[in-house]
């Protein structure tokens, strides 16, 4: 697995109002840097100004500010976001240093709620976490713009071999004309000779003479024209019968789609707009609730135990009193209440956390039910939408052939017309031609009316021969132009190839880099009779929305071995909570991996490992030295002693 390249400059960051901090500057060079200190000293705060600085809006503004601000220097470039109070939320405006911060935030910026962190121990779908940033939909439509193109290429190339079939007839058709052409020629040659020799035996005059044969090249010449517009004749009979043919299968193809597409489905928008509301809902609440768990853990940890102000609606509907007045008790573990000054238990707080993680994952299943909801409407729409761009190409389609085929029978009408003018003409000029007929000229005349029809027929086939050479050579440009069309269909099914496989691949990338990565991680930390933890991927049969459909799924293992070396596989839940937290971090780095983010984000962020002993932690933050340019943690002082004393330490926030 490719690392980040070693850089050497140090990021400069400026904090106002942020999380606990009042105002702080920090340096942080490349590589290790450890924030070490006791609770409550802006460790964590510090990291949300990191995550902010990137684009983040997971971050918290201090609570007696009105607004806070970071600032970044990073590379001869300077980022700056702020964060100011609206109401009961936080608005955060200016350019961080990431555009699309949420794969950073699900597996970069691994604090103590981070998702992909927590999934392991929550029993979420690992699968989904880690496919979360890819864009389905996208790949599905690119997929789909591959296959019209590679149809179209296939049909141009299916033509191109039917065509090429003609050519052996084609061919054999020229040298036929050819060789009559010659027949002709060598007849006109002779006829000529005969003209030759009967004119020596006529005694006429000159005049008379060229007068005859102007009248005979005008009649050869009115016969040509007559031909030639006889075939204009034909053609345009053929275009208006193929014009005609190709309009009724167009109607056909009208007939079987819904006369109103997007009619039908005007409710459409209406649903997927209030599923998209219902949705940012969920997600604010969600966001509120996560924000609300995080600062009272925090509290609970740094034994500051100021507790809820405010629960959700749901939490407040199970108690007759305040969220106050039931943390209240008597036992000798109490606190004070911020709220109220009311003596409360610490453990009643602590269920109330418990009971908003609850809430949490039951808003969680709403939302991806809402989500599923939405991407089923969204289906049907784009289905409409494709049903409805394909009638008005049909109507546009039935429009120009209405108007072609008028264009064309106009054409044709007029070509009619033409035929019977130059039909007129060709009888007159016969007459004329008559009319100077005499006894002495009838043979010169029979000769010069042969001579004169072969060459009308030496020019037919002339033009024959022509249309002939031009086809073959049609067909001879296509077939070169074959060789160019597979090898751009080869491009495009290796584009689908990788289209088709890549979603397949992510997974499977996923699944190698956390199998890798937990099989050395388990190596370096020597967790007692722990084995191994694996992921198996396995298809199963699920539901999504309405409807069931086979789905890849992560399947989590972890096998011990007893006393006796049998081995046997255990649950998530028997996992020890070190276990656990070295388990989803190791997740979490997976998904760092599979999606390149030692490309675009230079920070990764660890916090709250104290579940994991000293020594351990040593051993995974050099471990997860080598897959960022900056590495940052937040450890108590007696954790951060196990670490190397090279490694950058900063001790005042």
């Amino acid at each position: 697995m490719s690392t980040p390249e070693s850089i050497s400059e140090t990021a400069e960051f400026e904090v106002e109002n942020i999380g606990g901090i009042d105002s702080t500057q920090i340096s942080i060079p490349p590589g290790v840097t450890v924030l070490t200190g006791k609770n409550a000293t802006n460790r964590t705060s510090f990291l949300q100004s990191i995550m902010a600085a990137m684009g983040s809006n997971e971050a918290t503004l201090k609570g007696d500010a009105d607004e806070g601000r970071v600032q970044l220097n990073l590379q001869g470039e300077t980022y700056e976001r702020t964060l100011t109070r609206a109401g009961n939320s936080v608005v955060f405006d200016g350019d961080g240093y990431l555009d699309d911060p949420e794969v950073a935030d699900l597996f970069a910026f691994l604090l103590e709620t981070n998702e992909a962190r927590q999934s392991v121990a929550r029993g979420d779908d690992l699968r989904e976490i880690i496919m979360r940033p890819v864009d389905i939909e996208d790949i599905k439509n690119r997929i789909r713009e591959l296959e019209e193109q590679k149809d179209d290429i296939n049909d141009e190339l299916a033509t191109i071999e039917d065509r090429k079939t003609d050519i052996p007839e084609l061919e054999q058709r020229r040298q036929q004309i050819q060789d009559q052409i010659q027949d002709k020629e060598d007849e006109l040659e002779a006829k000529e000779a005969e003209i030759d020799e009967s004119n020596q035996d006529v005694e006429s005059s000159r005049e008379d003479q060229e007068e005859l044969e102007d009248k005979l090249d005008e009649l050869r010449s009115t016969r040509s024209d007559l031909e030639s517009t006889r075939r204009q004749i034909e053609t345009q009979n053929q275009s208006i019968s193929s014009l005609k043919q190709e309009r009724s299968d167009l109607e056909n193809e009208l007939e079987d789609l819904p006369e109103t597409p997007m009619g039908d489905h005007q409710h459409l928008e209406t649903e997927i707009e209030q599923l998209r509301e219902k949705r940012q809902t969920l997600n604010s609440q969600i966001s509120d609730l996560q924000s609300l768990i995080q600062y009272n853990e925090e509290r609970l940890e740094d034994e500051d135990y100021e507790v809820l102000e405010t629960l959700d609606d749901t939490e407040q509907s199970d108690s007759n009193g305040s969220p106050t007045d039931e943390l209240l008790g008597n036992g000798d573990d109490s606190v004070t209440c911020w709220t109220c000054g009311s003596t409360v238990e610490r453990d009643q707080i602590e269920d109330t956390v418990e009971r908003l993680q609850e809430r949490r994952q039951d808003l969680v299943q709403e939302l991806n039910d809402v989500k599923s909801d939405l991407e089923d409407l969204k289906a049907t729409q784009r289905e409409a939408k494709q049903q409805q761009n394909e009638r008005e190409q049909i109507e546009r389609k039935l429009a120009d052939i209405e108007d072609e085929l008028e264009s064309r029978e106009t054409q044709l009408d007029s070509l009619k017309s033409q035929r019977e003018e130059l039909t007129d003409g060709v009888e007159t000029l016969e007459a004329e031609v008559d009319d100077l007929e005499s006894d002495d000229f009838e043979e010169v005349l029979s000769l010069h009316k042969e001579a004169n029809q072969l060459e009308f027929e030496i020019d037919s086939l002339e033009s024959d021969l022509e249309d002939v050479s031009e086809e073959i050579e049609e067909i001879e440009d296509m077939l070169d132009r074959a060789d160019d069309l597979r090898d751009e269909r080869d491009e495009l099914l290796e584009q689908l190839t990788d289209e088709r496989t890549k979603i397949d691949q992510i997974e499977a990338d996923a699944v190698e880099e956390f199998n890798e990565h937990m099989d050395a991680m388990l190596e370096i930390l020597d967790y007692e009779n722990l084995d191994r933890i694996w992921i198996e991927r396995v298809e199963q049969t699920v539901r999504e929305g309405r409807q069931k459909v086979d789905k890849t799924v992560f399947d989590l293992h972890i096998v011990r071995t007893t006393e006796n070396g049998a081995a046997y596989e255990d649950t998530v839940e028997h996992l020890s909570e070190s276990e656990r937290e070295v388990t989803g971090l190791i997740f979490a780095l997976a998904g760092y991996l599979v999606h390149d983010l030692y490309e675009t984000v230079p920070f990764m962020l660890l916090d709250s490992l104290e579940a994991i002993d000293s020594d351990r932690i040593a051993q995974l933050v050099e471990y997860f030295e080598d897959y960022a340019e900056y590495l940052v943690v937040a450890l108590l002082p007696e954790d951060a002693q196990a670490l190397d004393d090279s490694v950058n330490r900063v001790t005042a926030i």
